[in-house]
């Protein structure tokens, strides 16, 4: 009972960022859409700065529920880092242009939570790290710097998957673009470049 009703006040809380915005959505404001007390709405988020993390976290974790099973998948690390890439690209770019009142919503929040953003990020530096690193095991990839070579991949394809960068495209469609890049990073990875 108190996961659904910690999911209701997300989704409730969601709904009126989508509406109103983030400067305009106080806990008092989920809580009556509700039916229910600000306190109830506390005793599950004990601050409005951690109900508003708790919504980052949840676009977030959006984000990389699917890039997750991609790492953890079988098959050569080439493709699914290949796979991986343009996954984030078009998870990205879907947040951002099917969603736009939420993702506004989201630039609002973001910097506030700077710990949840710099933890997303080390997420995703860590599924890079792996799918090198399982390349580099079974020699697909030569890597002489396995933390340049993770830098490489976040760096190069940024372009594609940063949301204000996504947002600025105006939803242009990079993905040749981006498949070029992805080809010759996984050249360099291969041909022992970095």
């Amino acid at each position: 009972m108190s996961e659904a009703t910690r999911e209701r006040i997300l989704e409730a809380t969601e709904a009126l960022l989508r509406r109103h915005g983030p400067d305009k959505v106080a806990v008092v404001d989920v809580a009556r859409s509700l039916g229910m007390s600000h306190a109830n709405v506390y005793r599950f988020f004990d601050s409005k700065g951690a109900l508003r993390n708790a919504i980052v976290e949840r676009w977030l974790a959006r984000v990389t529920a699917p890039l997750d099973a991609i790492v953890a998948a079988e098959g050569p690390a080439g493709e699914r880092l290949h796979q991986w890439c343009m996954t984030l690209m078009e998870t990205k770019r879907r947040k951002v242009l099917d969603d736009p009142e939420m993702f506004r919503a989201y630039q609002g929040l973001i910097g506030d939570a700077r710990d949840v953003a710099t933890h997303h990020l080390d997420h995703l530096i860590q599924m890079v790290r792996k799918l090198i690193s399982d390349g580099i095991a079974t020699g697909e990839f030569r890597v002489a710097d396995l933390e340049a070579a993770t830098r490489l991949v976040l760096d190069a394809t940024i372009r594609f998957h940063h949301p204000h960068l996504v947002a600025e495209t105006g939803g242009a469609d990079l993905t040749p673009r981006a498949e070029v890049v992805i080809r010759a990073i996984l050249g360099a990875l291969a041909g022992g470049v970095v």
